[in-house]
């Protein structure tokens, strides 16, 4: 006849194969890590890792100049045409709004982000976190032509410029050249701006964020060793919101670098890299080249996250 088990603590130990798995469990962390770690790293590897390894793999193939086949053998010729004129152009546009986008939102988001880290009570907060949060709970699509219309010439803008006797203000600033254009909504102003508006919360939240880890008795100890607000904003709390800064820029210039909606409905007919690398991918089908200007983005974010890191930007994230 059987005996039950010993209690513990007024429960049955289990017995068989669930109690010799757990017991191999516990004596196993690494292995019970490894266990829930396995899942994630094979969708990671499978899927983002595969498809970045697949995308790079079709850039080193090249499209037969007679046939416009594309020719599955390694080859540099797909990248000699990367680096062509035109190229070269869309990749010194694309990149160049994304640091003129990146340094806005940096410019923005310091002061609002500072005042709800270091001045703002408890429902204000709040109240900031909800106003920041809430252009991101609608639809991107929807917030994209919404921009269109304000910024079309029979626009609420251009009313507005209109009504205070200021056109003429307005009409200097479309005549610029290049950033220019027949309205704001066909310019790379009113790019700009959207851009600005889409990517300012991803800015915002990493600078509030890091202002908020920084000590409040360091800046009362930099006043009492009689330095003014200003030198306290340069040598302690600038510094210390720095990470901040970085992360949330690593979100602002990667997602303009790559976006290609906006561009398309706001811009011009100058490309960007986005909008070369759908237009190859799907009218011209040179999957080849799409596939070496969508490298482009990878190798710019990579060299920027380095130089980030030597800058000694990461250690305090």
């Amino acid at each position: 006849m059987t005996t039950a088990a010993p209690a513990i603590g007024g429960m049955r130990r289990p017995r068989g194969p669930g109690r010799a798995v757990s017991t191999i469990l516990y004596n196993r962390p690494m292995l019970v890590l490894a266990l829930l770690l396995a899942p994630p790293l094979t969708w990671l590897v499978m899927i983002y890792l595969g498809a970045l390894f697949s995308l790079l793999a079709q850039s080193f193939f090249y499209i037969d100049g007679f046939t416009g086949m594309v020719v599955r053998s390694l080859s540099l010729r797909t990248y000699g045409e990367l680096f062509t004129a035109s190229n070269l152009d869309i990749i010194r546009r694309t990149v160049a709004m994304a640091v003129a986008v990146t340094v806005a939102c940096a410019v923005l988001a310091f002061p609002i982000a500072y005042y709800m880290a270091r001045h703002a009570g408890p429902r204000i907060k709040a109240l900031f976190y909800l106003a920041v949060m809430l252009p991101l709970w609608s639809s991107y699509l929807v917030k994209v032509y919404a921009w269109k219309l304000i910024l079309a010439k029979e626009g609420i803008i251009s009313w507005a410029f209109e009504r205070g006797a200021l056109s003429w203000l307005l009409d200097a600033v479309l005549a610029l050249p290049v950033i220019g254009g027949p309205s704001l909504s066909v310019s790379y102003i009113g790019m700009f701006l959207v851009f600005t508006y889409m990517w300012l919360p991803y800015m915002i939240l990493p600078t509030q964020a890091a202002l908020e880890r920084v000590p409040a008795v360091l800046v009362e100890a930099s006043a009492d060793l009689g330095a003014r607000p200003g030198e306290t904003f340069r040598h302690v709390i600038l510094p210390l919101a720095f990470p901040g800064v970085v992360a949330g820029s690593i979100f602002t210039f990667s997602l303009t670098l790559g976006d290609y909606i906006i561009p398309y409905i706001i811009g011009s007919s100058r490309l960007f890299i986005g909008q070369a690398v759908y237009l190859h991918q799907g009218t011209a089908g040179n999957v080849p080249m799409a596939a070496a200007l969508s490298v482009v983005p990878i190798v710019v974010i990579a060299a920027y996250l380095t130089i980030a890191r030597r800058l000694g930007a990461f250690r305090a994230l």
